[in-house]
């Protein structure tokens, strides 16, 4: 799925803020969104939110053969996923230019530059080494991915703690967390990235772009920078020329940025290091407000039900009483009843072809009708006579006659039906009828 393009008037609005030195989320020109780190209960994994930005860290570690040209030194690996959970533009099961660019970004930034000691996950030089590999999975994307994912990665290996192992001769024995305590990596420095946008042709510069003004940029300066103000990389993209002195700047720029990123993140390892060793509780289920919907653990409320008896009459004798009218239902005939007034006929009048078609219909139900009490009387008068009562209507078929004490018997007659004798009375009336109308 592509992603939704800007309109011209949010082109021009976006460009017109930054051009007055404003911004969206209200934010000075060089000013850093939020940063929050929690971590999970196991170690090396944590989440890195950048406003709404979200990254998930995770570190593993298995023993592996190293590589024939460095026998003494461990393997890191990186990997970053943009999934479709963070933005749908991204797309599953593809590598895009973005993500390409990214993992190399990650890979200079952090292996390139020596942050971790790679000869101290040597176990035994040319058969066994550590293997490190640190995932990170966007949660969410609203703009400088590659900022949080640094973040993340440095973060997740400062927590992460490998087994412990011992070597016996040839034997490599693997302890368990219960046996011994894991080890932490030895890490040298913390590189961090700091992108700067610019915006028409470098006239003006943003630190930290969200996702709507990574779309109006024109370029795109990251700095990976520790705390010692040592450069580990630059990247430059976007087609722009930069001059000496915006480089400058945006080195000092980052200096700063990247000092308080810091201190950030070693306050957030003092105090889950603490809270592990007090024995209290940690991981992401109690990062989460408890103010809010979404919280596990809910406060229990003390209510008294002592006087619930008593209150409940006061409240009976304070109610007004029911209503002691009772409508009376309207008997018109036995076995019906009506309650309340009645509706009148909402059906409209008939109109005149209509009513000749029920005067005509009327007289041919009459004839029909007379014609069934005169069946009705002549069965009558026979079954007073105590004769076999003979059901028929049709000329041949097969009829039953009832008889007391006695088995039915099947016997085939011809007769001929009420309604057939009648039938030809019905012709000559409708003619009557007929003249009498034209007369």
């Amino acid at each position: 799925m592509k992603e939704t393009p800007l309109s011209n008037c949010e082109r021009r609005f976006l460009l017109r803020a930054i051009e007055e030195k404003k911004r969206l989320d209200g934010r000075q020109t060089y000013d850093y969104r939020n940063i929050k780190i929690t971590f999970g209960t196991d170690y090396g994994c944590c989440i890195v939110e950048l406003g709404k930005t979200r990254v998930l860290g995770q570190v593993s570690c298995e023993l592996v053969s190293p590589k024939l040209n460095r026998a003494t030194e461990g393997i890191l690996f990186f990997n970053l996923e943009l999934s479709q959970m963070a933005a749908p533009a991204f797309e599953p099961g593809r590598q895009s230019d973005l993500l390409v660019k990214l993992n190399r970004l990650l890979e200079r930034c952090l292996r390139n530059s020596k942050c971790i000691d790679t000869e101290s996950l040597c176990v035994v030089a040319g058969e066994k080494v550590w293997q490190i590999r640190v995932d990170l999975h966007l949660l969410n994307h609203d703009g400088n991915i590659i900022d949080a994912a640094s973040i993340a990665a440095i973060v997740a290996l400062c927590h992460f703690r490998r087994p412990d192992v011992s070597v016996q001769g040839d034997e490599v024995t693997l302890y368990t967390p219960e046996e011994r305590d894991p080890v932490p990596l030895s890490i040298h420095h913390m590189p961090i990235c700091v992108s700067f946008a610019f915006f028409q042709q470098g006239t003006y510069l943003l630190v930290d772009p969200n996702e709507r003004e990574e779309r109006v940029m024109d370029g795109l300066l990251v700095i990976a920078m520790n705390k010692h103000r040592e450069i580990c990389t630059i990247q430059s993209s976007g087609g722009i020329m930069l001059l000496k002195d915006q480089v400058l700047r945006c080195s000092k720029i980052a200096g700063v940025k990247v000092l308080e990123i810091t201190e950030l993140i070693q306050k957030a390892l003092e105090n889950d290091q603490k809270v592990r060793k007090e024995g209290g509780k940690f991981g992401f289920a109690e990062s989460i407000a408890s103010q809010r919907i979404t919280a596990f653990k809910m406060e229990k409320a003390p209510i008294d039900t002592s006087d619930v008896e008593e209150k409940a009459e006061e409240i009976i004798a304070e109610a007004e009483p029911p209503s002691e009218v009772v409508s009376k239902p309207v008997l018109w005939t036995p076995g019906t009843a009506q309650i309340g007034e009645g509706i009148e006929n909402s059906w409209g009048d008939l109109e005149d072809s209509e009513k000749e078609e029920d005067d005509e219909g009327g007289s041919d139900e009459a004839i029909i009708l007379d014609s069934i009490k005169m069946d009705t009387r002549e069965v009558s008068n026979i079954g007073s006579q105590d004769a076999p009562i003979v059901l028929s209507d049709s000329e041949e078929e097969e009829m039953i006659i009832l008889e007391p004490d006695k088995n039915p018997k099947k016997i085939r007659t011809q007769t001929i039906s009420a309604k057939q004798e009648k039938a030809p009375s019905k012709k000559p009336v409708k003619k009557r009828k007929k003249k009498r109308a034209a007369n």
